[in-house]
C-alpha cells in the first residue's frame, strides 16, 4: 500500500515529445500519414489473398496472419500516440496504459511468432520440397497460427499481472510516447525486479530463441539454394524467401536494440525514436517489401485493384 501522504496513481501523463512545438502540427500530421499508409497496405494485402486463388497457400496465408497482427499492433498504440503528439502530451488512466501495454506486448509476441513460423514454412518448401504438401496441410498452418495468436496472449498474462501488483504511489509522469514496459517499471516505487526477470526470459523465449530458429532455418536455406545448379533457378528459389528475410532482419534488429541493450545506455529522445522503428515502421515497410519484391503479389495486387477500380466505375 501506498504511504499516507502518496496516493495511488490512478491517471498517467504523457510527455510525448517535448520542445517540439513548432513542429507539432507536422509531426502529427506526418505519423498520421504514415499510420493510415500502413493500415491501407496491411489491408491491401490481406484483401488481395483472400480473394486471389494463385496465393492460396500457407506461404500467404501466414504473410495475412502478419499483416493482421500489424494493423492490430499499430490500431492499439498510434490512435492514443497522434492524441499525444497533437496536444505535446496527454492523458491515460492507469488501467488503459495497463491494457495498451498488454495488447501491445502480445501482438509483439505473436509477430515474433509469426514470423518464425514463416521461416519453418520457408524451410520446409526449399529444403523438403517433396514432403512439403503432406507436412504443411490446411491442418499444420492453422494450428501454428492459431498458437501463435494463443502464445502471446497468454504468456503476457504473467508480466501484466506482476505489474499490477507493484506499487504506483506519488509520480504519474512518463516520459513517452506510448505505455511500454521501461517506463512503466521505472514509474513504480516498489521492487521490479521479479518484472525485470520475467520480462528478460519472455524477451529470450519469444525473441531471442526464435531469432536463433530463423537463423538456422535460413543457414538451411542458403546451403541448399547453393547447390542449385543454375543462376536462374538460385535466383527464383531466393526471392521466395529475400521478403520475408528483410522483415525479419527490420524488426527483430530493433526489439533487441531496446529490450536486450540496458536502456540507461540512450538519452530518453533516442528511445523514443528507436520504439517508433517497430511501433510504425515495421508495419509501414512490410507491405512495401512484400509487393515490389515478390512478382506474384505484385501481379495479384494490380488485378485486385483494377477489379476494385471497375467495380467502382460500375456503381
Amino acid at each position: 500500500m501506498c504511504e499516507q501522504n502518496r496516493t495511488m496513481v490512478m491517471e498517467l501523463v504523457l510527455l510525448g515529445f517535448r520542445n517540439i512545438h513548432p513542429l507539432k502540427n507536422f509531426i502529427f500530421v506526418l505519423f498520421l500519414i504514415l499510420y493510415l499508409t500502413a493500415l491501407i497496405g496491411n489491408s491491401l494485402i490481406i484483401g488481395v489473398i483472400a480473394t486471389s486463388p494463385r496465393l492460396n497457400s500457407p506461404m500467404y496465408f501466414f504473410l495475412g496472419n502478419l499483416s493482421f497482427c500489424e494493423i492490430l499492433f499499430t490500431t492499439i498504440i498510434m490512435p492514443n500516440m497522434l492524441h499525444v503528439l497533437k496536444g505535446s502530451g496527454g492523458l491515460m488512466s492507469f488501467y488503459g496504459c495497463i491494457a495498451q501495454f498488454y495488447l501491445g506486448a502480445s501482438t509483439g509476441c505473436t509477430e515474433c511468432l509469426l514470423l518464425t513460423v514463416m521461416a519453418y514454412d520457408r524451410y520446409l518448401a526449399i529444403c523438403n520440397p517433396l514432403r512439403y504438401s503432406t507436412i504443411m496441410n490446411g491442418k499444420m498452418q492453422n494450428h501454428l497460427a492459431l498458437w501463435s495468436w494463443l502464445s502471446g496472449f497468454i504468456v503476457m498474462i504473467i508480466t501484466t499481472v506482476s505489474i499490477c501488483n507493484l506499487q504506483f504511489c506519488g509520480f504519474n509522469t512518463i516520459d513517452h510516447l506510448f505505455c511500454d514496459l521501461a517506463p512503466l517499471i521505472q514509474l513504480s516505487s516498489s521492487d521490479t525486479f521479479l518484472v525485470q526477470t520475467e520480462t528478460i526470459l519472455i524477451t529470450i523465449a519469444f525473441s531471442l530463441f526464435p531469432f536463433v530458429l530463423i537463423i538456422v532455418s535460413y543457414v538451411s536455406i542458403f546451403i541448399t539454394i547453393l547447390k542449385i545448379s543454375t543462376k536462374t533457378g538460385r535466383q527464383k528459389t531466393f526471392s521466395t524467401c529475400s521478403s520475408h528475410l528483410a522483415s525479419v532482419c527490420t524488426y527483430f534488429g530493433t526489439i533487441f536494440i531496446i529490450y536486450l541493450v540496458p536502456s540507461q545506455q540512450y538519452s530518453v529522445t533516442l528511445n523514443k525514436v528507436l520504439s517508433l522503428l517497430y511501433t510504425i515502421g515495421t508495419p509501414l515497410l512490410n507491405p512495401i517489401i512484400y509487393t515490389l519484391r515478390n512478382r506474384e503479389m505484385k501481379s495479384c495486387l494490380k488485378s485486385y485493384l483494377r477489379s476494385k477500380a471497375s467495380m467502382s466505375n460500375m456503381k
